[in-house]
């Protein structure tokens, strides 16, 4: 239904849904409660990004950070907010959990707020088998971030 790509950074409309991510991670978050990674981030080498696209725009964007060879963390997933409801979401986690299980990972984290603003992202992971856990890598537990895993 949806092509899924390696994301090119240097894309307009994948430069622009990114900063709509930081956005909105910035405007439903306490301050210093934010971790989504902003366009130079998303440049890391132990990051894979991936864009959705459907009729010549992009959907959604997702990506997959290699904690360790064997656990990985799922970043920056978004779905452009014109595409809402229309399944680009679940398949991007597909994706990302598909290629998690090709790079042999055994494990997959995220870190994700509260409130209402992260009510669907919470629905999708844990229809998927994510449950709630403890912090992981250098993040902290606080009263607002939450912890899901799933083993893969």
């Amino acid at each position: 239904m949806f092509d899924i790509l390696a994301a090119d950074l240097a894309e307009p409309q994948t430069v622009a849904l990114l900063a709509l991510h930081l956005s909105g991670m910035q405007d439903n978050s306490p301050a210093g409660a934010v971790f989504a990674l902003d366009l130079d981030a998303m440049r890391a080498s132990d990051l894979s990004v991936w864009t959705a696209w459907d009729d010549g725009h992009v959907v959604g964007i997702g990506a997959l950070r290699a904690i360790r060879p064997d656990h990985g963390e799922i970043k920056s997933m978004r779905t452009h907010p014109d595409h809402l409801r229309r399944g680009v979401a679940a398949a991007m986690l597909r994706h990302i959990l598909a290629e998690a299980r090709a790079r042999s990972m055994t494990r997959l984290s995220l870190e994700t707020g509260s409130g209402p603003a992260f009510d669907p992202a919470l629905t999708l992971y844990r229809r998927h088998g994510f449950i709630e856990g403890p912090a992981f890598g250098d993040y902290e537990k606080s009263a607002f971030n939450q912890f899901l895993h799933l083993s893969l």
